[in-house]
C-alpha cells in the first residue's frame, strides 16, 4: 500500500507471480519562495494599502496644497478682495477731491479760508484759542 512518503510500482513477473515493490523515497521538502511571497504579500497586502491610504489623506490635509493651506488661500483672497474693494472706493472719493478741488470754486474757497486762513477784502477773521485738554481726573482739593 501506498503511505506518504513511499512511491510504489509493480515489478516484472517471477514464476507466475507478480510481485509489489515499495521503495521509499524520502524526498527533502522544496520551498517555493514564489509561494512564500504570495503569501507574505496576501497578508501584509491590506495593511500596507491602509498605511498608504492614512499617508495619502494626511497629505491632503496637512500638506502644502492640502484642504487646510487651500482654506487659508480662500481666507486670504477674501480678505485682498475686500481690501481691494475699500481702496477702489478710496480712490474714487479721492479722484472727486482732485476733480472738485480743480473746478470748484466753493471748494477752493472752503479750503482757503479753513486751512490757510486767507479771508476777502474787507472781512476780519478772529481766532479763539484752542479749548485746553479735558483731562479725566477730578482737581485736587
Amino acid at each position: 500500500m501506498d503511505t506518504p512518503g513511499t512511491e510504489s510500482c509493480i515489478g516484472t513477473q517471477v514464476d507466475d507471480a507478480e510481485f509489489l515493490v515499495e521503495v521509499k523515497s524520502e524526498l527533502p521538502m522544496k520551498i517555493n519562495p514564489h509561494g512564500k511571497r504570495k503569501n507574505l504579500a496576501r497578508h501584509y497586502a491590506p495593511h500596507l494599502l491602509a498605511v498608504f491610504v492614512a499617508v495619502l489623506f494626511v497629505h491632503d490635509v496637512f500638506g502644502t496644497h492640502g484642504f487646510l493651506a487651500m482654506h487659508r488661500k480662500q481666507q486670504e483672497i477674501q480678505k485682498v478682495k475686500s481690501d481691494l474693494d475699500r481702496l477702489s472706493k478710496e480712490n474714487s472719493a479721492l479722484e472727486l477731491d482732485v476733480k472738485n478741488l480743480k473746478t470748484d470754486a466753493h471748494t477752493i474757497e472752503k479750503i482757503a479760508r479753513e486751512e490757510l486762513g486767507q479771508a476777502r477784502p474787507g472781512e476780519v477773521i478772529i481766532k479763539l484759542p484752542a479749548p485746553p485738554p479735558n483731562d479725566s481726573q477730578p482737581p485736587k482739593p
